[in-house]
């Protein structure tokens, strides 16, 4: 069975690429708009579509039997990896531009943008509509044109932009486990497309980035005098205005951006925010002409006025003294990144409300104190990780943390990597503590494990012996 359906796999997929033949070229003497359709039969383009055949197909699959929302962020998915293949093949077909991409990306541009305007919807499946709109920027690796270009190489590209989705994907797993199969299959599949499918692809074929035709056509780019706004994909951004879904003027006043591919756009009528991704030398404390603290009454006045703007203080994302990454009463900002982080620095969040940060490197040690409904991913620590006063948080480490701590806390949610289950828990005078480890196998469900919050004392042999309690419903 296993070989039938290897068989079959192929032959749909040649049938695929005959199809695309038919559509796209051998007409009017045989030859295409793009070029002479040579590149179709491309084994990078053959491998593309069968990428789509072996992966995308599970994904639709599975869409098909949810239906809604769910369907219409697949469709537009599917619609993502077809404008990906066309342009595989123009660039097959044309020289690499002088300029920036951002003419040559509209096509991709574009249809993640709607795949951005969806997640925004209310809907009953908001995981799902975020995880498979972030998931979309994985395709920006075509954007790469080399080391100096700002942006990752395309496969460490392709994993990055991945984590912040599988953060939402994970929350698919936990919400439907026991429920219903069909979100289950839909969430694995979704992970499999870019992990190890798209990952995998651009090992085998584009590990370098995109190979330009040295004979083709000229590129249409950028004009070289427009501006360049950076939009909010993954670190390093790619070039222009890939994935910009805002007005010209809001995006060109942002600076570049951190793994914010994997979170919510920021709101671009947010003055106090506009600011907040990118930490200049003037603004760290060390380098402050005035270190006095005081704020003027203009600036405080600005800052009371916006909607984003904590009560308990004004908002605060900067590096102090070259080693504290202070981050406070930040309210709704679902982009927070910080990547240029080191083992000799800490982070400490404070007062922060319905938002998420990320921190791509790793650091000394992480403090998350009087937060509401907050979420934070990181890559690990070389101490600890210390959840304290908060109150429904989400905590995801990606790779090694010692110890995490978790004190006055009501309602958190901590998901662990496989490196991180060797270090220890210490939890108090907290509740509704949930531990998410991963299965044994990559394809396995997550496990959800409760930790105790009542303990039972008995008084043996001259000293107390303390054991937790545990309850099961009848």
């Amino acid at each position: 069975m296993p070989m039938e359906r290897k068989l079959v796999q192929r032959l749909e997929s040649a049938v695929a690429r005959l199809e695309a033949l038919s559509a796209t070229g051998f007409r009017s003497g045989g030859s295409v708009e793009a070029g002479d359709g040579t590149a179709v039969l491309d084994p990078s383009i053959i491998a593309f579509d069968d990428l789509r055949s072996q992966y995308l197909r599970k994904v639709s699959s599975a869409a098909e039997k949810i239906g809604g929302h769910v369907l219409d962020i697949t469709k537009v998915i599917e619609a993502a990896f077809a404008v990906e293949r066309d342009l595989l093949i123009k660039i097959k077909e044309t020289k690499k531009p002088d300029g920036e991409l951002g003419e040559f990306l509209k096509p991709l541009d574009a249809v993640i943008a709607r795949a951005t305007k969806m997640r925004g919807r209310q809907s009953d499946f908001f995981n799902h509509l975020k995880s498979a709109a972030d998931s979309l920027y994985a395709l920006a690796w075509i954007a790469y044109t080399g080391k100096d270009c700002g942006m990752s190489m395309p496969i460490a590209y392709v994993e990055e932009s991945w984590q912040m989705a599988e953060f939402y994907c994970n929350k698919i797993l936990v919400e439907f486990k026991n429920k219903d199969p069909n979100h289950i299959e839909w969430a694995k599949a979704l992970k499999e497309l870019y992990l190890p499918g798209l990952r995998d692809y651009v090992k085998s074929h584009y590990p370098l980035g995109p190979v330009w035709s040295a004979t083709g056509k000229t590129a249409v780019s950028a004009p070289s005098e427009a501006p360049s706004p950076s939009g909010p994909a993954p670190p390093p951004p790619p070039p222009s205005s890939l994935f910009s879904s805002e007005s010209p003027k809001a995006s060109a006043s942002r600076p570049k951006q951190g793994m914010s591919a994997v979170f919510d756009e920021i709101n671009s009528g947010k003055s106090v925010t506009s600011g907040l991704r990118k930490v200049t030398n003037d603004m760290k404390t060390k380098n402050r002409a005035d270190r006095t603290g005081v704020v003027n009454a203009g600036e405080k006045e600005a800052r009371v006025s916006s909607p984003s703007v904590s009560k308990t203080g004004p908002p605060k994302f900067e590096l102090q003294m070259g080693c504290k990454w202070v981050v406070e009463n930040l309210v709704g900002e679902k982009n927070l990144v910080i990547d240029d982080c080191d083992t000799k620095q800490s982070v400490y969040v404070y007062g922060c409300k319905g938002s998420v940060l990320q921190i791509k490197g790793k650091v000394n040690n992480i403090t998350i104190d009087k937060c509401t409904k907050m979420g934070i991913v990181f890559a690990g620590v070389v101490a600890a990780c210390e959840v304290v006063n908060c109150n429904g948080v989400e905590v995801q480490c990606q790779g090694l943390a010692p110890t995490i701590s978790v004190d006055n806390t009501n309602g958190c949610q901590l998901y662990l990597s496989k490196d991180s289950l060797e270090g220890s828990i210490t939890t108090a005078k907290s509740s509704e503590i949930n531990v998410l480890v991963p299965g044994a196998e990559a394809d396995d469900d997550w496990g959800e494990h409760a930790l105790p919050q009542q303990y039972a004392h008995e008084y043996k042999d001259g000293h107390f012996v303390t054991t937790p309690v545990s309850h099961s419903g009848a």
